[in-house]
Order: C-alpha cells, then structure tokens, then sequence
C-alpha cells in the first residue's frame, strides 16, 4: 500500500546527517502512526529485526519514532501490539552488557511510557531482569527510577520489594555507575514514597505508612552515608548527598536524631573538596540550626582570610561577599555601623577605602540626622582634618575627595550653627565643578580656601605660596580683629624670606586680607617693621635666631612688596587717604639703598626689584580708583623709580661676577613691566611735575638697557635686550607701544654708533627685528609710526656696517627712508599701505638672501596683531615680497595662516596665493599636492582659494584629471609575512589629488569652471571613486597617529563627487542618494555595486542631458587593468539600460555594444554586471528586444552555462534576464529553444540560493508559454512537478510567490482539467496556502491518476529524499506524511 511504501522510505531515512530532517521523519512517521499506530508500530518493529547491524543511530531514531507513536496513541493501540512494543523495548534495552547510553536511554523511554498505563505487564518484564544476588543491568534500575518518577501511584506499592531485593546488591556494587544509578534510583523512591504518603486521599491503597519503608530505607542509609559518600567521583558524592537527604524524611526519628551530629559535618565537608550544592536543606530545620549557628563564625572567618589572599577575585567570589551582607542586613544596625565605622576612616592602611566608607557614613549620616540624633565624636577634630585634607587633592586614592566633601556636608549641623547653610549653598557647587574640571588647580584652591576658615590650627601642613593666598581669602571673611591680627604676626614671623616664592605669596596673602582689613593690617605690618626681627638679636617667638644682614634685607624686600599688595587690595574709599602716610612712608624707611649696597650688590637687586614690582602695584591700584582725579600726591618723588633704576645701573656696571641669565631676566622684566606699565599723564594743571619724573624715569631705563647692551654689543646682545621689549610692541595701549619703540630706536642708535666690525659677523637676526618694526610703521599712533621708520633706517645701516661700509657712508635708497618718515604723518589709510609697500621694496633690496625666510616668518606673526592696521601691513608688505620671493614663500604661507584669525587678512593670503600660482601655477601645484596627508585646514585653505578665479581653476582641474586618468591609484602589498594575500595601499599623488579638487569645488567661485568640465570630473572622480574601495591609507600616514580605516581613502572620492554633484546644481540626485544610503554602500566591497546602481539610477532620471559626453568619457576606463574600475563603470552603464532615457539620447547602441564585450571579461563581477545590463533593456527599451533577440539569448544562455562562477551570480542574472526578455520575444525567435532552456533551469531548482530558486521557477513558468503543445516539454513539466509542490512550503516567501505563479501558468500542460483548476483558484501569490489541506486535496486527485501517483512517488518524494539539499529533504518527509 502507498501507506507501507511511504512507511518504508522514511524510515530508510530516519537516520538522516541532517537533524531537522531526522525530526521532519519522525513528525511524518508519527503523523501516519496516529492514523494507523498497530500497522507503523508493526513496521518499525519488523524495520528494526530484520536489520540488526543497523547502526546505533539510526537504531535510536527509530525507537524514538515508537515512543512518540506510543505516548500519543496508548489508548489505540491494540493489547497484543503493546506487549511485543513491551518485549522489543526490553530486549534494545538489554541486548548489549555495555553501557550504551543513548540506545538504551531511548529504549527505556519506550517502557515508561507504555508504563503510564500497563505498570503491571511492564513490571512483570523488568522484574525479569532484576533478580536477587545479581547486578542489573544499569537501564534496568535507570528504567524503575524513572517509572517511580512518572507513575507515582502504579509503582510505590512495588517498592518494598524492590528496595528488599536491592539492597543486598548495594554491598556488591563495586563500580562508580552502578551506585550513582542506585543511589540515583533511592532518591527517585522516596520522593515517590513521600509524595504518595502526602496523597493518600488519591492512592489505591491507603493503608500505606511510613515505617513501612523505614527499616529498608535505614539499611540503604547506612551503606550511602558509610561508604559511598567519601568517594573520589564528584557527581557520585553529590548524588549521594542528595539521596541522603530524601532518604532522611523516611528515616525513624530517633535514628535521624542520632545521625545528625555526623551527617550534617559530613556533608559541609564536602564543600572543601569541590564547589557543589550540597543539598544541606532537604534535612530536618529543627535539627539543624543550632549547629549551622555555631559553624556561621567559622565561615566568616575562612571568607575573610581568602578575601586577603585575592580569592574573592576568583569566580564565584561574589557569592562568598554576598553571604557576609546577607547576614550583616539585621535592623537597626546604624546605631552598630555609625561609631564603629567612624574609627576606620582615618587609619592609614584603610585609606583605600575612604570612598565606600564615606558614602556609608553619609547614609548613616542622614538618617541620624532625620532621627534628630547627635553625630558628635570623640575625635571630631581630627576627623574634620582629615575630610579637609581629602577635599584639598580631590582625585588621589580613587577620587576620595567629593566623597569626603559630601560628608562634611552632612557633618556640618553638628560642626558650628553658621556652618549649615553656607555649606548646603557652597559644596554642591564644589561637588559640580569637580565633576566637569577634573584635577583643576583652583579647584583645590577654591576646597582650601572655604575650609580654612574652619581650620586654621592646621594651616602649616599645606605651605608654600598657595597656601599663604588662601590663608588671605579666609582672613578677607573673618570679622574677629584679634584673630586677624594674631594671624598676621603668625605669618610674618613663620615666613621663609629667604623663598623668593613664598615671599610673593605672603604679600598677596597680606595684601587680600587688606581689601576687609586695612587698618589692622598696616598697623601689623608697621609693628613688625619695627620689631626685633630687625635687628642682630635672637629670639623673637623662639622661632629666629641670629639674624644676619642678609635675613634682614629679605625680610625689608618681603615687607615692601606687603605694603604693594595692600595698595592694590585696600578700599577705594579709603586707600589715597593712606597711601602717602601709611603705605609709601613705610616703603621708603625700608628701601635704605646705602645699607643694601653695603652688604651685598645682589642683595640691593633682590630689595630694588620688590621696589619696582610694589610701585607699580600702587600705580595702578591709583589710577583705578574713582577718586584719582584731582589728588596730589604729597610724596610722589619719593615713589624713588628713576633713582632706584640709576642705583641698578650703578650697581650693573660694578656687578662681579656677571648676573646669571635668570637674574638678568628677572631685572629686565622687573623694570620694563614697572616703566612701561605707569599710567600715561592725564593732570594737564600737574603736567610739568608728571614730565619731569616720567622723563627721569625713562632716561634711567635707557641708561640701564644701555650699558646692558654694552656688555654684548652683538646681535646676539642686541637680542638679548629686544626680546624683552617685543612684548610691548603689540600692545592694546598707545602709551605702552610708543614706549616700547622709542627706546628700541634709542637702543639701536646706541649700537650703531659704538659698533665696531672687526671679524667678519652676520647680522643674522636683521629680518626678525625688520619683521617686527615693519608692521608698526601704519600704527594708529603716529608716534609710533615715525619711531618705527627710525628703527628701520638704523637697522638698514647697522647691516650695511656689518657688509663693510663705513659710519659716514650713505645708501641712497635707505635714505628714501626719510621720506617715507614724512609721509607717515598723513593718517589715511589708502596712504599708509602704498607708503607701506614702498617701503617694502626699500627693505627687500637691502635685505640679504638668507634673511628673507626670517622675515616671512614675524611678519606671518603680525597677521594677527591687536592693532588691525598693523595686521594688514603686514598682508601688504608679503605681497610686496611675493612679487619678486614668490616660490619660496608658499610653505612659510602655510605655517602663518594656521594662527590668523582676521578674515580680512586671510582674504588677503588668499590673494597672494592666487598671485602666486599665476605666475608659477606649476611649480604651485605641484608643492602643495606633495603636503603631508591628510591635509590640514590650512593647507585646504589654500587650495579653495585657488578655486577663486575660474580661469586658473579651471587650468587646475583639467591638469588634475589629465594625471588622475593616468596614475596608478594603489599597489598591492603582502601586509605580513604571516598573512597570505594582498593589501591595496593607495598611492599619494591620486589621493592628494582628488583631497585639491575637493577643497577646490567648496569654494563658490569655481562653479563655472565647474560646469564647463563636469563630464571630465565627473568621470574622473567616478573611476577614482571605485579604485578607492577596499583600500588602505599609505603607512607613512599610519605613523602620524591618524585615525586610519578602510573607508579614509573612499570617503574622500565620495565627498568629491557629493561636493561635484552640488555644485553642479544636481541636489535632485543626491537627495535619493543620500535617503537610500547609497553612499554607504558604495564603500562596502560586498554593496558598491549596489550603490553605483543608485548612483546611475539617479543620473538617468535628473541628469539626462549630461550623460552622453559622461558615457564617453566613461568608456575608456571599461578596457583598463584595474577591475575595481572595470566594475563600477559597468554597473553604472548596466543600470542606465534600464532607463529609457539612453534611446532618446541615442547612446543605446554605445552601451549595449560595451556589455556584449563586456561578457568575456575576466572579472566574474564584470560578465555578471554585463548580463545584468543586457537583461535590462528588456524594462529600460523594451521595443528594441526582437532587434538584438539572437546577441541577448547567446547572452544569457551564455550566462546560463557559465562554468566560473562560485556564487552562481551570473547565472542568477542569466535566468533574471531571460525571465525579462521572454516577456517581449516573439514566438519565432524562441520555439527551437524551449527544450534546451529548459534542460539549462532544471538543475537549479533545487539550488540553497533563495534568489537562484526563485530566479529558475519564475523562468519555467514564463517559458511555458513557448512550450505548450510540445509533448516533450509536458514529460519535463511531470518530472519537475514534486519539486514545485514542494517549494509552495519554502522559508522564502519570494520562492512561494514565484513556484504559485508558474504552477498556474504551468498548469493547463499537467494533464488534469481538476488538478489545473485547483492550481488556478489556490495558487494566487497574495493569497494565503493552507498547505497541508492542499496536499491532502491533491493526493485525492492524484490517486486517480495512477500514473501520475507512482510517478509522484517513485521519481518524486522518495528521490527526493536523497536531494543533497535538507531543506528539500525535510520538504520531502513533510509531504511523504500526508499519504495515510
């Protein structure tokens, strides 16, 4: 019968490699075992005797098919079938004496499975085989567990005597198996026995106790608990264990309560060997908790010493934590925690933890604080030290700082009354910015100076300048005067004089401490100046001893700057009422010049710095305040600058040794910010007074710099000097600049007047100073302007010195210096700059060779000078230079413009730019295509700005694509010597090409230049786009800690191309482009051509009119060496094939000869994409098909038959496009065809590729048509049909939708007008396919076929059976289920 025949195959195929299949053959076996279970039971049964080599495998599948039959169908079942089920079971089970765990286990499911309901029959066989003084087999005692598992109430009323006959052969087992299943088996009764007990309502036999069991279940205790339970096995000690403990509830009492002491040691023991669940729980709680409380401590005691010696680190080490918290989560245990934790905050070994520790604290904080409870401590004070400390270095010992601020925030009620409020205001701002500027200095200064107002008594510990500052801020907040004052002295006296540092940072201290008290700190400092700490005696404070000159003229220098700060700090409203009789008087008893010079020369220096430094303090702590105006100052020339200055001087030129190089900075520094830093003369009444002192003042400054320079007169000296003064030349104050450069003429007079050339020395330094004195000459202040026309004529001739000319010679062009002096005067602007370039072309005839690089370079720098004039003089002076320097100067360019911020100035480089390339546009070109890559804003800068004349942009352009067309645009490079295969490494050139065109289209202004050569660059830029996938950046540029990827090198051919495509007006095609993410997919090696395809799709539909000249311009690259080329100029012409638009401009021929040579391409990808193309006019030019019928079906037949083609894509397209061209060919061109197309599809129905399946079934059904009279073509439709039946149930919906479509086309040819109809009225692709009533409806029709039947059978699902495809196989057992 067709039952048997389906029967037999599947289970010939039962042991199928593939596991889905095995299940779909069971499923299939068991749906026809539910309609006939005695007559499939039968033949498994007979199956499995009359192949007893069959393998073990395939042995299993089968009885497992049985237990499935038997477990869904008991009741059906026949009496006489279930005890030969029974006896073949037991006899699979038994027939081998070895172990054979997956055959017998399947056997044994069968015996507990017909044991549900026959316990008797199943007992009386297994009883057979479990008899007294021999061992059983291992699934025999495996098969009564599992039955006392799932037939409670069947089988309990055997155990008695099983558990009789099995315990004497407990004492016989010897193997490890054996008493794992025994002791396996025990479990299983009594947890049946219990359950029965629990439920004795439902039992058949109620009379069932527990002592029934008791003495059995005792005796099987003795010997697991005696014996089994040390074994070395560990799955037998925990099977053992978790025997003992089911065991136990059936246990007599007393012997239970005799046992414990040693079971429950015994079985935490084991926890020592192994890390198993011991099922400890499953024993008696009453009898066990007093001894698991006295082994509690123990263990937390043993998790402690693992956690020091770094177990805890080790898996489950998380558990062993959370036992201690689980137990330590009693109430009420912050009254415990607070003071106990308290004491571990401070030691030093915990100081690791003070983070977990104050965030602890802090809960325990708060809720005491809710509670209204006391947080005082012992050693509250010690404690508040250590949490200051903490907040003062926020980020040492794992950032304990915002912890410990967070607690003196919850510390702060019990601290002082005022301190609440300010600290709930203050520390969650400190917390804030802690969390953004992370380890700022002045955010520990901020910490420090809010704390110690709460904490002076330990200011000490933390020294130094800083520390004295803060102490200032605090005092400012203090209103206790005699703290204050205290304070003071304890500052003072506690200085170390001697720290230059530290003096400085007492003066601000003392001086912040002013602006809130200015009487009682100039009643200190005047004190102290009066003190003993002044004279050669000992023992003020017991703290200085034996003061010697030096400490005291220290002490003066520190005292003099005090009294600096406290002018610069104290209320406006009070300071000109002291300033002559508290402040300056002190300053001058303590500046005694005599005294200092006596003792020693560097000492004086040391005083008359503080001097200087402290006068210009009071200067301009004077002109700040509101009531300057109209006030005399009583004592003003006793301020003693000039005269300090001329005591420097003096002093300088006796100094032996020379000052050191620091010390010289020091005093030059000192001097010039106190000089140039004085407020300008605004008291016209006083004027006379003002000038006098101003003009003594600045004649005692030359006079210093003056014999400083005569020290060194050479450049070198020169340099020295100047470099103190450059500073000043840009400053935002007119007064500052005009001084600055008048003394630099008066320095430079100076040293051309006593220059002597005896050895022949370069001026070397001559373009820096030109470079910095230049761009003043068009200073807003016309002071400055002739100063700086001065320092230029004295630096003209200091060099002609140096060239050899002698003092009285004079150059007729320097001469024309003074001239240009005159002309200077006039302020407009359009004057200033051509006079400017004038004298740009007077320096750059005298200035030598070599020191035109230098002179680039400062005057790159004063492209961002304060003074906007001065900023475009020097844009005016480079493109004086540019004229005749040009080529040298494009680096230098380069450099300044990364620090110009004007865009007015940056306009202007971009103009010198532009002027330079038009003379040298090779030499251009060429010097910043070879700039480092990436290229750096700036060097992109100056590429856009060659976009700016459209005439030189295009010239550009045209000579970029010429060389992109021609250049190797990547190598291949074997990456290591241990990794096979190649790397694409781009070349530069190329790619520092395709960044210059780029740069270039993003400026605006080339957008003609852009449209006369948009086919070229689009081209070009489409060829470079496809020869940048997959490719790697040069290692040269790996080396610069770039961020280098694959994509680097493709994402600056697509920001071309983007930036192309907008400029060119077409933001109609990037708009798709960029919703479809095709850009994306272009750089994916697996997706570009996908993405191209998007690309070619967009330009056929809003660039049209472009296309020709692109296409030609395209064509060449169809025949280059590089594939990646090669590919993406053929998917962009395959996709223009699908648009009509290629026949209305006349371009179809062009393409359509491309892809047919295309065709024999040696790039699989390229053929693949050519058939595409040719399979696409079909859609794009449809009327053209029967005009290229024969060079399309050659194609695509080609295409069919292609032998090199792994992933069978070009047959794919092959099949796709003939599916296409079929829809619109002519009878005549395809009738002697059909067959042989026909025979090409076959073997791809049953392909693993979706798209292949789906491809080859739309293709039958489309060529049908062509073959419907044809006998021979009706057998190939028969022999295909089991194949279609069987995809209608594919995974792929796309599969179903294709198989319903060309069966109904199919369907007139079957043979049966019922059959057709069926396929007609079911077989709608949107319409859902119950496919199993389908099949069962079919099978009826076809069982009146008889030849259709056996042919359905045989060369259909049987064969298919055996398909190297599961999916089909599973498919094949699926239907093989509904023959019944």
């Amino acid at each position: 019968t067709a039952v048997s025949e389906v029967t037999l195959a599947l289970l010939d195929a039962a042991n199928d490699r593939d596991p889905v299949v095995q299940e779909q053959v069971r499923k299939s076996i068991l749906t026809l075992g539910n309609q006939q279970p005695d007559k499939v039971l039968s033949m498994c049964q007979d199956y499995l005797l009359k192949h007893p080599k069959l393998v073990v495998g395939h042995r299993v599948v089968i009885l497992q098919t049985i237990e499935l039959v038997v477990k869904s169908r008991t009741d059906d079942i026949s009496y006489p079938k279930i005890k030969s089920v029974i006896q073949l079971a037991s006899d699979e089970m038994t027939k081998s004496k070895e172990v054979v765990p997956e055959w017998q286990q399947a056997a044994s499911n069968i015996l507990v499975a017909v044991g549900n309901k026959y316990i008797n029959d199943i007992m009386e066989e297994i009883l057979g085989k479990f008899q007294p003084g021999v061992l059983p087999h291992f699934f025999v005692v495996q098969t009564l567990a599992n039955l006392s598992d799932s037939n409670v109430y069947g089988m309990v009323p055997f155990l008695n005597a099983i558990m009789g006959t099995m315990l004497p052969m407990l004492g016989m087992t010897k193997q490890d198996n054996m008493k794992w299943v025994f002791s396996s088996a025990l479990c299983r009764f009594s947890e049946s026995i219990l359950e029965y007990l629990a439920n004795l309502d439902k039992a058949p036999d109620p009379t069932v106790r527990k002592d029934t069991f008791s003495s059995e279940i005792y005796s099987a205790y003795d010997i697991l608990f005696n014996s089994w339970i040390q074994s070395r096995e560990s799955k037998l000690r925990l099977t053992v264990a978790e025997a003992l403990g089911s065991m136990s509830h059936l246990m007599a009492h007393d012997k239970l309560e005799e046992q414990l002491p040693k079971l429950l040691p015994t079985i935490l023991g084991l926890y020592k060997k192994n890390s198993e669940h011991y099922i400890i729980t499953k024993v008696k709680p009453s009898s066990t908790i007093s001894l698991l409380q006295e082994m509690f401590g123990g263990m937390v005691q043993v998790i402690s010493a693992m956690a020091h010696h770094g177990y805890l680190e080790l898996e489950g080490g998380d558990l062993l934590v959370r036992f201690i918290i689980q137990h330590c989560a009693l109430p009420d245990t912050y009254h415990v925690l607070w003071p106990m934790l308290l004491c571990y905050l401070t030691p030093n070994q915990y100081a690791s933890a003070t983070t977990p520790l104050c965030k602890s604290l802090i809960l325990l904080a708060n809720k005491k604080r809710a509670a209204q409870e006391s947080l005082l401590s012992a050693d509250l004070k010690h404690l508040l030290h250590f949490l200051q400390v903490n907040a003062a270095f926020p980020f040492r010992c794992r950032g304990h700082g915002a912890p410990s601020l967070s607690l003196l925030n919850a510390l702060s009620p019990n601290i002082h009354p005022k301190a609440e409020p300010l600290w709930e205001n203050e520390i969650p701002k400190l917390l804030s910015y802690l969390e953004v500027f992370e380890c700022k200095f002045y955010i520990i200064s901020w910490v420090l100076s809010f704390f110690l107002s709460f904490f002076l008594s330990f200011f000490l510990s933390l020294s130094q300048s800083f520390l004295y500052r803060c102490i200032g801020v605090i005092l400012q907040q203090c209103y206790n005067k005699e703290l204050v004052r205290k304070q003071l002295q304890e500052i003072l006296i506690s200085t170390r004089h001697n720290d230059a540092i530290e003096r400085t940072g007492v003066a601000m201290g003392i001086g912040l401490c002013a602006s809130s008290h200015l009487n009682g700190t100039l009643e200190k400092l005047e004190e102290f100046g009066k003190s003993d700490a002044f004279r050669k005696a000992s023992g003020i404070f017991g703290l200085l001893k034996d003061k010697n000159d030096v400490d005291v003229e220290k002490m003066k220098s520190t005292l003099i700057l005090c009294y600096g700060y406290v002018a610069l700090h104290a209320p406006e409203d009070q300071l000109l009422t002291r300033i002559d009789s508290d402040i300056l008087q002190n300053i001058s008893k303590n500046f005694n010049t005599k005294h200092s010079l006596s003792v020693c020369l560097h000492l004086f220096l040391c005083v008359c710095l503080s001097l200087i430094h402290s006068v210009g303090l009071i200067a301009k702590a004077v002109s700040q305040s509101v009531r300057k105006q109209g006030f005399l100052f009583s004592r003003k020339q006793e301020l003693m600058v000039p005269q300090s200055i001329k005591n420097l001087t003096q002093a300088f030129r006796n100094l032996d040794p020379p000052l050191t190089e620091n010390e010289n900075f020091d005093l030059l520094k000192t001097c010039l910010n106190g000089v140039y830093g004085l407020p300008t003369v605004d008291t016209p009444d006083k004027a006379k007074d003002e000038e006098i002192l101003y003009s003594d003042t600045f004649n005692a400054l030359h006079e210093l710099l003056r014999n400083l320079l005569a020290r060194d007169l050479s450049p070198d000296g020169l340099q020295s000097v100047f470099k103190h003064i450059e500073s000043w030349l840009s400053s935002g104050q007119d007064h500052e600049r005009e001084r600055a450069v008048k003394t630099t003429a008066e320095l430079l007079q100076f040293y051309l007047d006593n220059l002597s050339v005896k050895n022949l020395v370069t001026f070397h330094n001559l373009g820096a100073l030109v470079g910095r004195l230049a761009p003043r000459c068009t200073d807003p202040n016309p002071e400055v302007r002739r100063a700086a026309i001065d320092c230029i004529y004295r630096l003209m001739y200091i060099q002609l010195r140096y060239e050899g000319f002698s003092l009285d010679y004079k150059d007729d062009s320097v001469e024309g210096l003074l001239d240009v002096r005159e002309k200077l005067s006039n302020p407009d602007h359009s004057v200033l700059y051509k006079t400017c370039s004038e004298l740009t072309k007077i320096i750059s005839k005298r200035l030598p060779q070599q020191q035109l690089s230098t002179l680039l370079f400062m005057l790159f720098d004063g492209l961002v000078d304060s003074q906007s004039n001065c900023s475009r003089a020097s844009s005016v002076i480079l493109n004086t230079l540019l004229k005749n320097r040009g080529a040298e100067m494009l680096e230098v360019l380069h450099n300044r413009l990364q620090v110009i911020g004007e865009e007015q100035v940056k306009v202007a480089i971009g103009q010198s730019i532009l002027i330079l390339a038009t003379q040298h546009l090779q030499t251009v070109v060429n010097t910043l295509v070879a700039y480092p890559l990436p290229y750096d804003s700036w060097s992109c800068e100056m590429w856009m700005a060659l976009g700016a004349d459209s005439t030189l942009a295009l010239q550009i352009m045209e000579m970029i694509i010429e060389k992109l067309n021609v250049m190797v645009p990547y190598v291949d490079k074997k990456e290591s010597m241990l990794r096979p295969g190649l790397t694409k490494v781009a070349t530069s050139q190329p790619l520092a090409m395709t960044c210059a065109l780029r740069e270039m289209m993003l400026n605006g202004q080339s957008a003609d230049a852009v449209a006369y050569v948009f086919p070229k660059l689009f081209s070009s830029l489409l060829v470079r786009l496809g020869s940048s996938v997959g490719v790697q950046l040069p290692k040269d540029l790996n080396s610069n800690n770039i961020c280098v990827s694959l994509c680097c090198v493709f994402r600056v051919a697509v920001e071309a191309l983007r930036i192309l495509l907008g400029r060119a007006q077409l933001d109609a095609v990037v708009k798709p482009l960029d919703q479809e993410g095709a850009w994306d997919k272009m750089k994916d090696p697996q997706q570009h051509t996908t993405g191209v395809t998007l690309l070619s799709r967009a330009m056929a539909k809003h660039a049209g009119p472009r296309l020709p000249a692109i296409v030609e311009g395209l064509c060449p690259s169809l025949c280059n060496i590089y594939e990646c080329q090669r590919i993406t100029v053929t998917a962009f012409f395959s996709e223009l094939l699908n648009h009509h638009v290629v026949t209305e401009l006349m371009i179809l021929d062009m393409l359509m000869n491309n892809m047919m040579e295309r065709i024999t391409d040696t790039c699989g990808t390229v053929r693949m994409l050519a058939v595409r193309g040719l399979g696409n006019i079909a859609v794009g030019s449809p009327e053209k098909v029967n005009k290229y019928a024969k060079e399309l079906l050659a194609a695509m037949s080609s295409g069919m038959e292609e032998k090199d083609d792994p992933g069978k894509l070009i047959t794919l397209e092959a099949m796709s496009g003939m599916s296409k061209i079929l829809l619109y060919l002519d009878q005549k061109n395809v009738h002697l065809l059909v067959v042989y197309i026909f025979m090409k599809i076959k073997p791809f129905l049953e392909n693993e590729n979706d798209e292949i399946r789906c491809a080859s079934i739309m293709l039958l059904g489309n060529l049908s048509k062509f073959g419907s009279g044809e006998p021979v073509f009706k057998d190939q439709i028969h022999n295909v049909l089991v194949s279609l039946l069987l995809h209608l149930s594919d995974p792929n919906p796309q599969v179903v939708k294709a198989c319903k479509y060309s069966m109904r086309i199919c369907a007139p040819i079957v043979g049966s007008e019922q059959i057709s109809a069926m396929f007609q009225n079911h077989l709608l692709e949107e319409k859902g396919l119950h496919y199993g009533e389908f099949i069962n409806d079919l099978t009826k029709y076809l069982t009146g076929f008889s030849f259709l039947m056996s042919f359905f059978l045989s060369s259909g699902l049987v064969m298919l059976l055996q398909d190297p495809d599961p999916l089909v196989r599973v498919k094949a057992a699926e239907a093989m289920g509904h023959f019944h």
